[in-house]
């Protein structure tokens, strides 16, 4: 075990877990914690101030590379499902990320949280499946009140002049009492790609959305904020996405330049002289560039038959989770080198009845 920092009752601990992975740790001053695997940045575990247990995580996942793990939130990049040449879902997933001893800070009106940061680069085996040189920073972050931001940083580092694209997801399994009792609320009137009926496309026409059978649905152009409610265990689940950019939501993208005002002066004429925002860290100057993509939220959960098709997962596990992933999908993004792409998923909960779902 190796405490690696601590303030008060706060921890952030390396530990070993199954079959030798090791796993970071997070435990806040009142009592909630998050792991993270090294393996796959993946959060496993994201547990409240009571203990209670908030993600789900198949009892038959397998810890044991190169299986992807079954619950939790895994990473999908740099490729949703399975639109593309790469394995489903991508292979950050698959991968063992590396810790960052000494990352960034938050700002001063942060210091209540508790983070850590990974760091995923391609290995010559990942380029002869994916071509492209990128660096992917993925911030995990603990706040005081049990709320469990991840944040994502990826940037093209090539030095070959070409730009990638790819899709992406946090592919978060929520547990839930009984998925018969749970509703999501906020994508109603929003078309959705139907992966069940060959991804045709659709309009959402109920008040909100319930559960009877399989659902697999990429929605689009989704709100900010999304709420999940558990009635059994008058619980809600909100999903807030910042970064993650929408229709109509302009989202920070960054350009490294040591020739800021040259380029802002180029960029700001393409862009109509609007105004830009710009910072100077270490020498680098970031260009705060805005730019518009559709933001995509998948709903899942696979239900009894294709539950039972399944080696890592349980029969009737179905009834206890739900997938609602904060996506980029239907219009990948696309980086040229230099460039960097961010996007964060902020996840947190309520009491059903509290008047804070109105907020």
């Amino acid at each position: 075990m190796n405490e690696m920092s601590t303030s008060e009752q706060r921890s952030v601990e390396v530990v070993k877990a199954i079959n030798g992975l090791e796993k970071v740790v997070l435990r806040e001053i009142h009592g909630s914690s998050v792991e993270v695997y090294f393996y796959g940045a993946h959060v496993t575990s994201w547990k409240n101030e009571h203990g209670e247990e908030l993600l789900f995580l198949s009892s038959k996942a397998i810890f044991k590379p190169p299986k992807p793990i079954r619950g939790g939130i895994p990473i999908c990049f740099p490729q949703f499902s399975n639109l593309g040449s790469l394995e489903a879902h991508g292979f950050a997933r698959n991968r063992l990320w590396t810790f960052d001893d000494n990352p960034p800070p938050f700002p001063a009106d942060a210091t209540n949280k508790i983070f850590i940061d990974l760091i995923l680069r391609p290995t010559k085996e990942d380029l002869k499946l994916w071509p492209h040189s990128f660096e992917y920073r993925l911030r995990i972050t603990l706040g005081p009140r049990a709320d469990l931001m991840l944040t994502s940083r990826i940037r093209n580092t090539s030095t070959d002049g070409k730009p990638f694209t790819f899709t992406f997801a946090y592919h978060t399994y929520f547990s839930v009492s009984d998925i018969s009792e749970v509703r999501v609320e906020g994508l109603e009137t929003l078309d959705y790609l139907d992966n069940c009926q060959k991804r045709e496309r659709f309009t959402e026409q109920g008040d909100s959305i319930t559960f009877e059978s399989e659902v697999d649905k990429i929605y689009l152009s989704t709100p900010t904020k999304i709420t999940i409610m558990d009635h059994e265990k008058k619980r809600t689940f909100s999903i807030r996405k910042d970064g993650l950019p929408d229709a109509g939501e302009i989202a920070p993208f960054l350009i490294f330049s040591h020739h800021l005002d040259y380029h802002s002066c180029l960029i700001s004429e393409f862009l109509g002289n609007r105004n830009l925002k710009h910072d100077r860290i270490g020498g680098l100057a970031w260009l705060r560039l805005p730019l518009h993509h559709i933001l995509g939220l998948v709903v899942w959960n696979p239900w009894d038959k294709k539950a039972r098709t399944m080696a890592d997962f349980g029969d009737d596990e179905y009834k206890h989770m739900l997938c609602v992933e904060a996506a980029a999908v239907e219009k990948p993004i696309t980086l040229k080198p230099g460039e960097e792409w961010r996007g964060r998923q902020e996840l947190s909960t309520v009491p059903s009845s509290s008047k804070q779902l109105d907020s």
